[in-house]
């Protein structure tokens, strides 16, 4: 009985208790999700389906493809420059970022707005993907818990990321692949005390979405002959990784360039996604295979169904679908896109390579799926997770020594070329740069409290200097001056008195007279991160600490080589942690 009171208590045992219950919650509100897209869907098309969706559009009229997504704009602008915090659309970028900088603190309100602009997005058939989103509103509903429990900021990171593992894992019946992606793109580490609660979350919420959707992978009927058929074939596919490269880059640069277009475009914010909804709808009156997800179409390019120039249109319009979707203000992810546009470029230079060098070439099926893999792994800046999100989505692992080369060639090439991912380059458009924004978070989640330190002295603004002998001989480190009313005024150094002592009027001189102004006061919660800033920019070695920054009453001071070797301390910590160690 004590044995399982304490394993109850055991922090390890809530936190396992709490990724099961959040993995179960998140796929639930994936499978909630994916019905409102088929709802959105079904009132605009006449069908919810996404295996005939294209073959459905192309029956309609043209005004009706037209209007659709032109209408669905509208109403997706109105909703997020009235509705959504901050006049925007929310994705994993944000998550990134809530878990770099705020210690995975996010807003719920966001989240369940983000999905339902996504939602109605992707059912009007904006070209962008569903699991973005999806992630977004996992890893928000776990920030809620986190945030109803006041977790500290590790336990807060933690189911962080097992909401976005489970996003991800339900999403794409995957959770192997929702595990590693939570990981490598969310946490930012492999460690072993984050590794099994993320474990426990994808796996429960793959459980539930398959009690919804089943248990089969998003794409079916992947041939049994589709395997790579000699080492002389491995060049080929280096190739192909570099082909993966550029087309990530370009897809990244043009969604730039096209935003920063859109911006200057005279017309409100809220009626730009009605201009990308029209773009679209004209793309899709000769290519309805790029409305929303595109399922359908990748679904033939991997099974070989689609002719070369139809691949190589496919490429294109997609790209600018999903380019002016995004950057005219539609809500939605990319990973969808990504693994479109992956598939037909992979299909297209599968075709190409056989023509012209057909004994050493595989089925061009084959550098569909890796070609997925490739452009993917360069837009999302994800190769471990991708590789398994592509081969869990066709229950193929044939192909991974040829999937590892591609994602390997096009990650570095993409990286020489734009030095970014998709959200990398979204956090770097708000002034983040993720590379520091985790440390940084972390010195922003410690305040300044433990520090403080009663070694000081305080005199009044008018004590004469020859009086604070008495003081002097407590040997103070820190002398602080504050006024009639006990508010500080400034901070004295000993060479200070010394000098103003021996002028010509050292006797009248008073602490007011020689006094440094101290304008770089912190609170007692003032954060690590603020603290090392100010201690920068003074010229004593501690800086004072008051109860108000108004009132300005003296608390004590903290001296600047405790902040630094609490800094250092902080990191060694976050180091072990990331390790598994304790």
């Amino acid at each position: 009985m004590f044995r399982l009171i304490r394993a109850i208590r055991n922090e390890q045992s809530v936190l396992f208790t709490l990724a099961l219950l959040i993995g179960i919650a998140v796929g639930g509100g994936v499978i909630g999700f994916r019905l409102l897209i088929r709802l959105v869907q079904l009132v605009c098309y006449g069908s919810g389906s996404e295996v005939d969706f294209a073959t459905l559009v192309a029956k309609l009229p043209a005004w009706h493809v037209l209007l659709i997504p032109t209408v669905g704009g509208l109403v997706i602008g109105v909703f997020v420059h009235y509705l959504m915090p901050q006049r925007r659309n929310y994705g994993v970028a944000d998550i990134i970022e809530a878990c770099a900088m705020r210690a995975g603190r996010m807003s719920t309100r966001a989240g369940i707005g983000a999905a339902l602009a996504a939602a109605t997005s992707i059912g009007v058939g904006a070209s962008v993907g569903r699991e973005g989103p999806a992630v977004h509103l996992g890893a928000s509903l776990s920030a809620w818990v986190a945030k109803r429990l006041r977790l500290d900021r590790s336990l807060s990171l933690t189911l962080v990321g097992c909401g976005a593992a489970a996003a991800v894992a339900a999403s794409f019946n995957a959770p192997i692949a929702g595990v590693f992606f939570a990981l490598e793109v969310i946490v930012g580490h492999y460690g072993l005390n984050v590794f099994a609660p993320i474990v426990i979350s994808s796996v429960s919420a793959t459980v539930v979405a398959q009690s919804y959707f089943g248990d089969q992978p998003a794409f079916l009927n992947v041939p049994n002959y589709y395997y790579v058929i000699s080492a002389a074939e491995l060049p080929i596919f280096m190739l192909l990784g570099v082909v993966c490269a550029v087309m990530s880059s370009i897809f990244m640069a043009s969604t730039i360039l096209v935003q920063k277009h859109m911006s200057r475009i005279a017309l409100p914010a809220w009626a730009r996604p009605a201009v990308g909804g029209l773009v679209v709808g004209v793309i899709a009156l000769g290519f309805p295979q790029i409305l929303g997800v595109g399922y359908q179409a990748t679904d033939l390019a991997v099974r070989e169904l689609l002719p070369l120039a139809l691949l190589m249109a496919l490429v294109l319009a997609k790209m600018i679908a999903t380019v002016v979707s995004i950057g005219s203000g539609f809500a939605g992810g990319v990973f969808s896109p990504a693994l479109f546009i992956g598939a037909m470029t992979g299909g297209a230079f599968g075709l190409i390579a056989a023509s012209v060098a057909p004994e050493y070439v595989s089925t061009h099926g084959v550098y569909t799926l890796v070609g997925m893999a490739g452009v993917a792994a360069a837009v999302l800046g994800a190769p471990v997770s991708t590789i398994l999100v592509v081969f869990e989505l066709t229950s193929n692992y044939r192909l991974i020594i040829a999937a590892m080369i591609v994602v390997v060639v096009a990650s570095m090439l993409s990286q020489r070329l734009t030095r970014k991912s998709f959200f990398v380059w979204q956090l770097e458009q708000r002034g983040i740069d993720v590379r520091t924004a985790r440390e940084t978070g972390l010195l922003f989640a410690i305040s300044v409290q433990g520090l403080i330190s009663d070694d000081h002295a305080v005199v009044q603004a008018q004590c004469k200097l020859v009086d604070l002998h008495s003081v002097l001989q407590g040997r103070p480190r820190a002398l602080l001056v504050v006024d009639d009313e006990g508010r500080l005024s400034g901070y004295l150094m000993l060479a200070d008195i010394l000098r103003g002592t021996l002028e010509p009027e050292g006797m009248l001189k008073t602490a007011a007279d020689t006094m440094h102004p101290s304008d770089t006061a912190i609170l007692p919660s003032t954060s690590l991160a603020q603290a090392l800033e100010l201690a920068g920019a003074s010229d004593a070695d501690y800086l004072p600490v008051v109860d108000d920054l108004e009132q300005r009453h003296v608390v004590g001071v903290v001296y600047h080589k405790d902040l630094v070797l609490m800094h250092n301390k902080a990191l060694l910590a976050a180091r072990a942690a990331e390790r598994g160690e304790h």
